[in-house]
């Protein structure tokens, strides 16, 4: 669910990436630790009011990327609704809207260059050891990057269905969604075949 960076700017835009990064970290790792409800609950308000704080229109932006993950959700409840466990199961529902709030958060409000900066940073004790870490960096912006790319391809896929048909588009879009994810893909090839590939840059520390 992660989502292109946000034209709406916000005091999160001038949060330093590492630091946005970093309490992302924290709170996951917290919510892990500590999977009582109230905590899950809490983290939860405190996702949305950081929202909040970006304006009403950045906070509509991001309840509309955040209600994507329904199909993941919906599962979720069947499921604990089936075994019981209600509790447990608002607890991971509530878990996981917080994770992807603040993940959407922070990738909407920094550039990507600022993320590959920090990982590139995080991996210096791995290029001190004579170890490539470009096709790792360059792997998480294609990941940042084409997710989002491929859910608006996918949303403007079922549009040009709903206007032909009255029937679900459903699994009928998967090979137009595959064969374009396969489009891009040849074409990001090309692209980086034609700038050097993950050969590591001569400059590098």
């Amino acid at each position: 669910m992660l989502s292109l960076t946000s034209e709406e700017r916000t005091f999160w835009h001038g949060l330093r990436a590492s630091h946005k990064l970093l309490a992302m970290l924290i709170v996951s790792v917290v919510l892990f630790v500590f999977p009582g409800l109230w905590v899950q609950v809490a983290a939860f308000l405190i996702a949305q009011l950081c929202w909040l704080f970006g304006g009403l229109r950045f906070f509509s932006e991001g309840v509309r990327n955040l209600l994507r993950i329904w199909p993941v959700a919906v599962f979720i409840a069947v499921w604990h609704g089936i075994t019981g466990e209600y509790a447990t199961g608002v607890a991971l529902l509530l878990r996981l809207a917080a994770v992807v709030a603040l993940a959407n958060l922070v990738t909407m409000t920094t550039a990507l260059k600022d993320m590959i900066d920090v990982l590139h940073w995080l991996a210096t004790p791995v290029r001190k050891l004579g170890i490539s870490t470009r096709p790792a960096e360059i792997a998480l912006a294609m990941v940042i990057r084409f997710i989002p790319v491929l859910h608006e391809k996918s949303d403007t896929l079922r549009e040009s269905w709903k206007a032909r048909s009255v029937k679900r588009a459903g699994w009928r879009i998967i090979t137009p969604i595959a064969v374009l994810a396969i489009d891009d893909a040849e074409q990001l090839s090309e692209a980086l075949r034609a700038r050097g590939g993950l050969i590591q840059p001569a400059t590098e520390d």
